[in-house]
């Protein structure tokens, strides 16, 4: 299989200023990889507001998906127009350059001309990551990078929910600040790359818009939930032995550690203006965000 060979013809996305509609006037399809992860499911229900044809692309859901199945990659991506690429578990873990350059060689082969990629801050095994899907798209592809900085939502939905919820938040971060951002407001830089003719090889870089230790972040957590929330903070060896009794593997907890403890030395303590350059207003602060999770919906 040719990687630079397209199973489309055409050179742009078609369409209207907006970018909802495709050739000949259908409507855009976009897939939307990890559709039911902290940013995939908000891309989808704002892809969805916009008029868009949107593949939910998940181990179980309509367009079966799965990082782990490569099978499952050019059938989910067959047809589509543009794809969000939420790699998981992560674009530093190990295997992720090679999974990324066989997704981009996929992706150029059924035609898909624009992808909109989620990575980290300041990560060196996601930059080659990114390098590595760049390289495949090209050269008739587009490729727009967001990078984000720690979500908000990692505090009230998943694996550290449960601290929240237990008053206690064990993290190897030490006193060091972190920019959090609001996980909608990465989905909707997403979704303005996705549509939007402005970004192809750009790098948006997505933070909050102050920076705050995770002591205070855990001292607005109980604010908002009106109970008691603690940081503790905790070595890398000592957080990788609470995942392991988890359920991680050794191999897991030691690599998961290693990954929060390096991003958590300081590289990432400053805050960037992607969210204003893109979306033309303030980043989320984290307190808005929390608020909203605890408060009941009417």
């Amino acid at each position: 299989m040719d990687e630079n060979t397209s199973r489309k013809t055409g050179t742009g996305m078609g369409g209207t200023a907006a970018g909802t509609t495709g050739g000949a006037g259908a409507p855009l399809t976009v897939l939307v990889t990890a559709a039911t992860g902290k940013t995939g499911r908000r891309v989808a229900g704002l892809l969805d507001g916009r008029g868009v044809q949107v593949r939910r692309g998940s181990r179980s859901g309509g367009t079966r998906f799965d990082w782990e199945d490569p099978a499952t990659w050019g059938p989910a991506l067959r047809g589509a127009d543009a794809a969000y690429v939420a790699y998981y578990p992560d674009l530093a873990a190990p295997g992720a350059v090679e999974a990324l350059r066989e997704f981009g060689r996929l992706a150029a082969w059924e035609g898909v001309r624009r992808l909109v990629l989620l990575s980290g801050r300041a990560e060196p095994e996601a930059a080659r990551a990114e390098q590595a899907l760049r390289d495949a798209v090209a050269p008739g592809g587009e490729l727009a990078v967001v990078r984000a900085a720690f979500f908000t939502q990692n505090f009230t939905e998943g694996l550290m929910a449960e601290g929240v919820a237990a008053g206690r938040i064990e993290f190897p971060a030490g006193g060091m600040p972190e920019p959090f951002v609001d996980a909608g407001d990465v989905a909707e830089v997403a979704v303005a790359a996705l549509l939007e003719d402005a970004h192809a090889g750009r790098v948006h870089e997505v933070t909050g818009p102050r920076l705050l230790t995770f002591a205070q972040a855990a001292a607005e957590l109980a604010a908002a939930a009106g109970r008691e929330v603690a940081y503790v903070p905790v070595s890398a060896e000592e957080y990788a032995e609470g995942m392991r009794a988890y359920g991680l593997t050794a191999e897991e907890a030691d690599w998961l550690a290693g990954l929060f403890a390096g991003l958590l030395d300081g590289r990432n303590a400053s805050v960037a203006d992607g969210v204003r350059r893109v979306l033309g207003r303030e980043p989320r602060d984290f307190a808005e965000g929390v608020k909203e999770a605890f408060t009941p919906v009417a």
